[in-house]
């Protein structure tokens, strides 16, 4: 009789340990589940959206999604967004993720998962700078990131993981407080002269990598000529461009299906257009060989943000911890074994 495995809790600590200094290692594991996604070796459904009516800015998101080969593991993660949080100290942001055996269903492991949350965004933001950077024949050495979160901090992190070396960058947010905070990690992380822009226009014209990490619900960079000296773009947020940026840009999203949709900016772009021609692939296409970035337009990735990352990455922190010995198990979790009792 095939027997019900057994069900783990891996905390935020253990994750942290497992994926802190590793950032090489994570991004090559969002790489390959890019790649399996893009061979449809993945089922990645929309995501489920719970909302409130008398707390609109609070939802908390459900991400399903299950992938093959190597990793080989189906699961969901569960992460809320509540911005007030911030002002009360904490996060805004808080998940678990659940991984499920591929053979039996049966649920084996609970992780923390706004680690491997904010991991995974910025290894797939990193992934994609270096990818078209390298194609373009340059990697920029000025940066500027618009909203100092913890996404932000997690992007330096990958992209100084994996190779980036920054002469300038850029900080502006519309907290003063949380722009100060920011640039003090930043000029803690490494070399480079930091400097706080009172205006995204100013950070964008000083930048040729812009990362956008911010919780617009709408655009509020509005004008094209901003983006004239061809920057790269990391669009994470995906809310902050007008459509007339989008259609002035050369656009790679991580996924056509997903991306398009809940009032993102290519989104719009598309209403406004009525077709979708101004995104030129996938990431996935950009892996392959399939396009190649051009040098004499701005490159915006536009990454929804697929489950089936969550999933790798948790896939890749569950094997680490299990290997070293330091599973901590419930047991007794499944208790109800007997069909007929």
């Amino acid at each position: 009789m095939t027997q019900a495995p057994t069900f783990a809790v891996i905390s935020g600590a253990q994750v942290h340990e497992v994926i802190g200094g590793h950032e090489e290692r994570v991004t090559r594991t969002v790489e390959a589940a890019y790649r399996l996604h893009g061979e449809g070796q993945t089922v990645n459904p929309d995501s489920y959206f719970l909302r409130f009516p008398d707390r609109p800015s609070d939802r908390i998101i459900a991400l399903p999604a299950s992938v093959k080969g190597e990793i080989g593991v189906h699961g969901i993660k569960w992460i809320s967004s509540f911005p007030g949080n911030v002002a009360a100290g904490i996060p805004r942001a808080s998940a678990v993720l659940i991984l499920n055996d591929a053979e039996t269903g049966y649920p084996f492991a609970c992780l923390e998962s706004s680690i491997i949350s904010a991991a995974r965004t910025a290894a797939s933001a990193a992934l994609a700078a270096v990818t078209l950077a390298d194609l373009r024949g340059e990697r920029p050495r000025r940066v500027g990131f618009v909203g100092t979160g913890l996404i932000a901090r997690y992007i330096h992190t990958y992209l100084a993981g994996n190779g980036f070396a920054f002469d300038e960058l850029g900080v502006h947010d519309l907290s003063a407080e949380h722009a100060e905070g920011f640039k003090g990690y930043l000029e803690g992380a490494g070399p480079g002269t930091v400097t706080i822009h009172g205006s995204a226009h100013d950070l964008v014209r000083a930048s040729d990598l812009v990362v956008f990490a911010t919780v617009a619900g709408e655009p509020h960079v509005t004008d094209p000529a901003w983006f004239a000296h061809n920057p790269l773009v990391l669009h994470v947020s995906l809310r902050d461009l007008s459509p007339e940026i989008i259609l002035s840009a050369w656009n790679v999203v991580d996924d056509v299906e997903h991306c398009l949709k809940a009032g993102t900016s290519p989104h719009l772009a598309e209403q406004k257009t009525g077709g979708r021609d101004f995104v030129a692939g996938t990431l996935y296409d950009v892996l392959t060989g399939a396009i190649e970035p051009p040098a004499d337009r701005p490159v915006v990735f536009s990454p929804f943000g697929l489950g089936v990352l969550d999933l790798a990455v948790a896939r890749y922190v569950y094997d680490e911890v299990a290997a070293s010995g330091a599973l901590s198990t419930v047991p007794g979790f499944f208790h109800e074994m007997r069909r007929y009792g």
